[in-house]
């Protein structure tokens, strides 16, 4: 009898933000998908983009399935993201986005659903401090789990590492990690970030064992506080260097 040869590596390509496509199970993943090129984007906060994606939405190729973390914040859900998921036959998310947008499937914590080999698991984030869902709104992570296939967790804009803790308690191994970081502060909490910021990073990375942390979502806004150059320093003085594997923007790679 041949053993099951387990990959531990994803195929990866960072498009910018929270954007990143994938390949998984003999499907093309994409999260949170944003394409404008620099603007700004007015509301209670005004957000403000400071570049344009690594590659343009119309060579981005065809996607089989969307994460959607949340749908109700422009970095995570820009107009030419919206208008991609139309073409888009699978976009999972949270209910409330689902109660907003045609097309998308809302799934609460810890709900499963089957694509195609792939078992996709929602799990908990929270965009901020305890009790923020009022002003933030909620929150969805994902975990991917296939035969063969490296398991892969998706945090979402999470700020919380008790949630990560939770998660990885809960699934198990975790083979890949994607955390989404950059101490993203808008302001809405004092100086309380509302997704990981380095420190919370190492902290979140030593709940997830031996995974590999991608970070994405670390770059590209004004809201972002602090860069990638010192999240992979203070990985390193973690003695976390090896853990740690930042994405190239517009290249795809085995992560």
């Amino acid at each position: 009898m041949s053993e099951t040869i387990e990959r531990t590596s994803l195929h990866a390509l960072h498009i910018g933000g929270p954007t990143l496509r994938f390949r998984y199970g003999g499907l093309t993943w994409l999260t949170d998908p944003t394409f404008d090129q620099p603007r700004d984007y007015p509301g209670p906060v005004t957000l403000h983009k400071l570049t344009g994606p690594a590659v343009p939405v119309e060579q981005v190729g065809a996607i089989d399935v969307v994460l959607l973390s949340h749908d109700q914040h422009a970095d995570n859900l820009d107009d030419s993201g919206r208008e991609l998921l139309a073409t888009v036959e699978t976009v999972l998310s949270t209910p409330d986005a689902a109660a907003r947008l045609n097309g998308v499937r809302g799934l609460v914590n810890w709900e499963t659903v089957s694509i195609g080999a792939v078992t996709v698991t929602a799990v908990p984030a929270l965009h901020g401090p305890a009790g923020s869902e009022a002003l933030s709104g909620v929150v969805t992570g994902f975990v991917l789990q296939a035969a063969g296939e490296p398991t892969v967790y998706i945090s979402g804009d999470n700020a919380s590492v008790d949630l990560v803790a939770e998660i990885a308690a809960r699934i198990g191994r975790i083979d890949v990690a994607v955390l989404f970081v950059g101490a993203a502060n808008p302001g809405v909490f004092g100086d309380t970030d509302v997704t990981l910021n380095a420190r919370t990073a190492v902290q979140a990375a030593g709940h997830l064992g031996e995974a590999v942390i991608v970070p994405v979502h670390g770059e590209g806004w004004a809201h972002f506080s602090e860069t990638l150059d010192h999240l992979a320093r203070t990985f390193e003085y973690a003695g976390r260097a090896g853990q740690l594997r930042i994405p190239p923007l517009g290249q795809e790679v085995a992560v």
